[in-house]
């Protein structure tokens, strides 16, 4: 992509200092050295995030004008952005509905509902704000981490496998769904689900996602929509595409 080659050789050092803690100051080193945070401030976007939904939407082109999103995590709202600009969202004509539980500033084009998606309404405040079916549902969801990794894994899994319920139960017929996952195995119950429902399900790992970081994307594209869905129940799908 443009640009990298602007940021060789810069390389920013924070200093050590009394009761900062050496994680902190790693990770700050990270984001200052960061060829994606920098280009997202110059572009605009709200986070680096953003560049990995353009750059899996490049590839599998999935975003197409006129077409209904719902982004689930939406904080701090780079995907919004993002899908906005691509489905030609206005706040005229609000076709990208994001929700997260931390506030999120306004995004143009998009309209964003301050609450916990696994709350019992959080479903139908969606719908009802988007005004129908969604096209796309993608999520960007993380359990806040505890340190141990197979329980982040778990609870995040768990958000992967809730979002994965509401895609299948709230999709048009032929629509796609982007949901962040982990390295490490993915629930064979979901991918079981997704292949059930799905025409193809592949994990992605888009570039702007750091070197040696866990998070993979997992993506369904094309729902059969839920007439076939019941119908098919228990039956082999043998036209999954591959994972990977």
């Amino acid at each position: 992509m443009s640009g990298r080659g602007d940021d060789r050789g810069l390389t920013v050092r924070v200093k050590k200092k009394r009761g900062v803690k050496a994680s902190s100051r790693r990770w700050l080193e990270r984001q200052l050295n960061d060829p994606y945070v920098r280009r997202a401030k110059a572009d605009g976007f709200r986070s680096r995030a953003a560049y990995k939904l353009i750059e899996m939407d490049d590839r599998f082109q999935l975003l197409k004008p006129g077409q209904k999103v719902v982004d689930l995590g939406a904080a701090p709202g780079g995907w919004c952005q993002v899908a906005a600009d691509r489905v030609g969202s206005t706040d005229e004509e609000v076709k990208v509905v994001g929700i997260d539980y931390l506030e999120v500033d306004p995004v143009p084009g998009a309209e964003i509902l301050q609450m916990d998606f696994l709350e019992d309404e959080a479903p139908d405040r969606l719908i009802e704000t988007l005004g129908g079916e969604p096209d796309i549902v993608m999520s960007d969801m993380a359990a806040p981490t505890t340190g141990h990794r197979r329980t982040d894994h778990l609870r995040t899994m768990h958000l992967c496998e809730v979002a994965a319920d509401f895609a299948v139960r709230t999709l048009r017929p032929g629509g796609h769904f982007l949901c962040k996952t982990f390295q490490g195995g993915t629930e064979r119950d979901l991918l079981d689900l997704l292949k059930r429902n799905f025409a193809s399900v592949h994990h992605v790992k888009p570039p702007a996602s750091r070197d040696g970081s866990v998070e993979l994307y997992l993506l369904a594209k094309s729902f059969k929509g839920r007439r076939e869905r019941d119908n098919a129940e228990g039956e082999e799908d043998e036209d999954a595409g591959p994972l990977g």
